[in-house]
């Protein structure tokens, strides 16, 4: 019984220390080495389109308003997910009395009670947290909407690259409740035993690493279509239908 409680207290800090030790690693590369991740070459991307947009919004208004409506139906159904995950777990450990004697055959490693609400209580933090992102997502994006139909003129690069940082900023937070649904499920394994939670932060963050990362050739092929056929900001600014 005793190697069995010292496996929650060797492997869950193992796997918890591999996934902050990628989440550090993944943050210091997008802060210094944007073009080699996924994020970076997406906000760099979401940047070219929000002057596109704006160098002719009376064309493309609807186009604009259309794409932000969709990324606010899918930070609404993560929200709402999320919520309602938080909700039945809520109810199921206020409420649940005789399922610790069932799970406990299934579980190797610490079956004390204490514990058990220790699991149950950090996965509805991670749910809760997905919530609070992704309704700061639908927030930022609204505020895009309005935004981005909005004429410019000369002299107003201000106004694309507040845009831009806006657009930027919801889908960073949309960024951020999508992955603590990604770290709610080594959570959840960790309910039958350390060893199942300790095999999925590894494997996980495997998998992660190919998602968030970029070959040379999508870096190349994303710089030679981008820079070539997006007007820049000056050229926007600058534009007569603006």
């Amino acid at each position: 019984m005793e190697e069995e409680e010292i496996l929650d207290y060797v492997l869950v800090p193992m796997g918890l220390l591999v996934m902050s030790l990628y989440h550090s690693w993944l943050l210091f590369t997008i802060r210094r080495h944007p073009r080699r991740t996924v994020i970076g070459i997406n906000a760099e991307s979401r940047r070219q389109w929000v002057q596109a947009i704006m160098a002719n919004p009376l064309s493309n208004g609807v186009l604009a308003v259309q794409t932000i409506r969709n990324n606010i139906m899918a930070s609404t159904l993560l929200a709402t997910t999320a919520i309602t995950l938080s909700s039945l777990i809520s109810v199921f450990v206020s409420s649940t009395s005789n399922s610790g004697n069932i799970a406990s055959k299934l579980v190797y490693g610490n079956k004390s009670p204490l514990l058990s609400s220790v699991k149950y209580f950090t996965i509805l933090l991670c749910f809760l947290v997905a919530f609070l992102c992704n309704v700061q997502s639908i927030r930022y994006y609204a505020h895009v909407s309005f935004l981005v139909t909005v004429p410019t003129s000369k002299g107003k690069k201000d106004c694309i690259e507040y845009v831009t940082r806006n657009l930027n900023r919801g889908s960073i937070f949309w960024s951020l409740g999508l992955r603590a649904f990604y770290v709610s499920f080594p959570l959840f394994l960790w309910i039958f035993g350390p060893i199942p939670m300790f095999v999925c932060c590894c494997i996980m963050s495997f998998v992660l690493y190919f998602l968030d990362t970029t070959t040379s050739f999508m870096q190349q092929l994303h710089a030679h279509s981008f820079r070539d056929q997006m007007p820049s900001v000056n050229d926007v600014v600058d534009s007569p239908q603006a």
